[in-house]
Formats: structure tokens, sequence, C-alpha cells
């Protein structure tokens, strides 16, 4: 496959954590992908093209044609939850959804969307996301484009260490686990692939990813 003909995929938050698994994925799988994130690239090869921006307030770049949008970039518990994570995922969203050849948008959620059982504005930004997904889903749905979003539970990354590092804290979590792990950045890379290059007919659902955390739902630290 040329350059020429390689689909492209844009992945906010790419420098880390789920981001940085996704486009590494993508890449894997003869995609150009471009990052956008707050943070410097991490990742540094030909098929990715990585630009420095804060997606709630700074201008976007232009970027061209895109098949796949990955809404991942976030905080949490930052004074600015609601400000990244729904208000620069519209952002993005409305930028560069409707282009033409955009076949799939993923946004990345979080099982507190629907538990309610995390930090306020986080929980409430989430839901918004999920919220506006739906609308999304429905307005590309004429042009045969999915939209859909993915709500994992715990997730092995960096911004986690805190807890999966406090013994007390993580033997907690893990009672209120029922499958009594949390997933790894590549297992939720893989969620966000099939999703977004494999699904071709489900559109407008969010999809729990949470090893059980939902059938408790207590909110630990």
């Amino acid at each position: 496959m040329t350059a020429a003909n390689r689909p492209r995929a844009l992945i906010t938050g790419s420098s880390r954590g789920i981001g940085r698994a996704a486009a590494e994925l993508f890449i894997s799988r003869g995609y150009d992908v471009v990052g956008i994130d707050a943070l410097p690239p991490s990742i540094f090869c030909g098929a990715y093209t990585h630009y420095i921006c804060d997606i709630a307030n700074d201008e976007l770049p232009d970027l061209g044609t895109l098949d796949i949008i990955v809404n991942n970039a976030g905080v949490q518990d930052s004074g600015r939850d609601i400000d990244v994570n729904l208000k620069g995922t519209i952002r993005v969203t409305e930028k560069y959804a409707f282009c033409c050849g955009v076949r799939s948008v993923l946004f990345i959620a979080s099982a507190s969307a629907s538990t309610g059982a995390e930090f306020p504005e986080y929980a409430a930004s989430k839901g918004g996301v999920v919220a506006y997904m739906k609308n999304i889903a429905l307005r590309l749905a004429p042009s045969g484009a999915t939209a859909n979003s993915l709500s994992p539970g715990g997730v092995l990354t960096e911004l986690n260490d805190h807890v999966i590092n406090d013994p007390a804290l993580w033997s907690k979590i893990m009672d209120e686990t029922p499958l009594r792990k949390w997933a790894d950045v590549g297992e939720i890379a893989e969620w966000i692939y099939f999703l977004t290059a494999v699904n071709k007919s489900m559109t407008a659902q969010d999809i729990l990813v949470d090893n059980g955390e939902a059938a408790r739902s207590n909110f630990i630290w």
C-alpha cells in the first residue's frame, strides 16, 4: 500500500497511556496516525504526525482527509474536566467528523459515565461525552459512518500509578472488581481498533469494559 492510499486515523491524547497504545496499534496495522496532545510526542516514525495542542483552548490544526477519529484526550479531577473532556472533545469532533471520508468516530468515555462513581466533574464530563456520541451517531448515519463510545473501568496507566502502587487502596479496589484485575492499555487499544476499523454495523452504543466494576459501583479513592 502506498502512502497516498494508507488510511488515516486521528487520535487525541496520543502521547501516553491508552492513546499511545492505540496509535502504535493503528500504525502496526497499516494506518498513518495523526496525534494531538498537550504533551510532546512519544512516537517517532514516518507513519506518525504529532501536533502539540490543548484541545480546549488552542486552534486546532487543519488535517485533511481522515478515516477514523478517536477522541481519547482527557484529564481527571483537574478543575478543567468539563472544559477538556467534554467541550474539547466537542471542538475536535465538530471540526473533523464531518469531513469527507470519515467512516468512524469513537469517544473514550468512562465507566463512571453510567455509574457516577467517581470525581463529580469527571463523571459529569464523561456522561456528557456519551450523550454527545449519540448525537454524532445520528448526524453521521446518513453518510454510513459509525459513532460509538468505549467506557473503560480501571486501566493500568501512568495516571493511575498512585493507586496501583498503594497496596491498601489496590486491595480495596480489587474487592470492588469482580474479575479482580484492570485492563492494560494494549487490550483497550484492541477494543478501539475493533470499534472503529472492524465494526461496520454498530452505532450509537456505549461499550462498557470494566472487569465487572459496574456491578458494585463503589468509588474507593
